[in-house]
């Protein structure tokens, strides 16, 4: 993913999947499309944790993103 959308989210009433859902919802009403695709920090999902899934959405860990903010998009197609 090049390019997506950021979203902040540090409300610990609200769990992951829920917080993921308002970003998935925002990113389709803004760009048209939906995201198939989100990075957050590794604390967010468990360290000993890589990926986890939500529907077709790829819940990714990236120690970049910081706590609390989700990296969301369109997963990039590379060509062979």
């Amino acid at each position: 993913m090049h390019t997506g959308l950021l979203w902040f989210d540090n409300d610990p009433r609200t769990t992951l999947s829920v917080k993921i859902q308002k970003a998935m919802d925002y990113y389709r009403k803004k760009f048209g499309r939906i995201p198939d695709i989100c990075l957050v920090n590794p604390s967010m999902i468990g360290e000993n944790q890589k990926q986890l899934e939500l529907g077709k959405l790829v819940i990714r860990a990236y120690r970049p993103v910081m706590p609390g903010h989700f990296w969301i998009g369109v997963e990039d197609q590379r060509s062979s």
